[in-house]
């Protein structure tokens, strides 16, 4: 971690060293030259430099290289306009259901109780989604200093049940409190009939609209698989795709060569979709045999 411009910038990577803000999808820069001049000043190696755009601008407003990633977004009035005319029919009900079961939603103060409920909310399964849960096992102190990130802005908002924490958001807005992203949403699976994750996201709208935030960013919106319930109960809950521009700064001959080849992106993302589901197929086959018996108690 370096300090560019009193921000605080994350450099990646042994070969190829990227550098990114801390927090890239919560905060963003609007005088990304001083930056760049700052990071080819600053002494450490750094071969490209990466940068998000705030919305709701979408067309690019800078002359660097760019790709283009899609987000999930959600455009925010009022909440009684999300409610009435945003969301689809089966998304209310969904979150009427979990005030009729007894579920109670309220913003929390990060404190010890906090991060104990968190942490019983990641513990309970090793699987999520199909895919190995990586806050799985994880222990009290590593979980608060994790969630602690941005508290000087971050939402938290909790969902009860028996007075027991079942469910949670944390929302980060941006500087200029334009949008807020959804760094973590989450619920218990043994309360799913509780419909806790459509409530807190119910909350989230009402904390945004409350704020005057405009934008609800809710990680990306395609991932590039055929079908995807993720996606689904975003686009149920009246999120849209956006397209934004992403920059790539490119400060040294390793940097405009990595830009130019792809090397900046993962392998992951370099996989043809047909094999790439292939692969999510066996890799969620082989978690469901080696977790078995821990998904089956809960």
């Amino acid at each position: 971690m370096i300090e560019i411009c009193g921000r605080e910038i994350c450099v990646d990577g042994r070969i190829l060293r990227m550098a990114h803000l801390h927090g890239d999808t919560f905060r963003f820069i609007d005088d990304p030259a001083r930056v760049v001049d700052g990071l080819r000043k600053c002494g450490a190696r750094v071969d490209l430099f990466t940068f998000a755009q705030r919305l709701p601008e979408s067309e690019p407003k800078f002359s660097y290289p760019i790709e283009w990633e899609n987000a999930a977004v959600l455009h925010v009035t009022t909440y009684e306009h999300w409610w009435t005319h945003q969301m689809h029919a089966y998304a209310r009900n969904r979150a009427r259901q979990a005030e009729k079961k007894g579920v109670v939603l309220r913003e929390a103060l990060f404190d010890d109780k906090l991060v104990a409920g968190i942490r019983e909310i990641y513990n309970e399964s090793p699987i999520r989604q199909q895919r190995r849960f990586p806050h799985y096992g994880k222990d009290f102190d590593t979980v608060r200093r994790e969630e602690a990130t941005f508290l000087d802005s971050s939402i938290f908002v909790g969902a009860y049940f028996e007075d027991k924490l079942i469910g949670f958001v944390k929302l980060v807005p941006d500087e200029n409190c334009t949008q807020a992203g959804l760094m973590n949403i989450l619920s218990m699976v043994r309360y799913k009939d509780k419909a806790p994750t459509n409530a807190l996201l119910a909350y989230a709208v009402r904390a945004c609209a409350s704020r005057g935030i405009q934008y609800l960013v809710y990680s990306k919106f395609d991932y590039g698989k055929e079908r995807d319930s993720l996606r689904d109960f975003k686009e149920r809950n009246g999120f849209r795709r956006v397209d934004t521009p992403r920059y790539y700064v490119p400060l040294t001959t390793m940097g405009r060569a990595a830009l130019r080849l792809g090397l900046h992106h993962g392998l992951g993302e370099r996989i043809p979709k047909p094999f790439a589901a292939k692969l999510r197929e066996l890799r969620a086959a082989w978690y469901e045999r080696k977790y078995r018996s821990v998904t089956e108690a809960v």
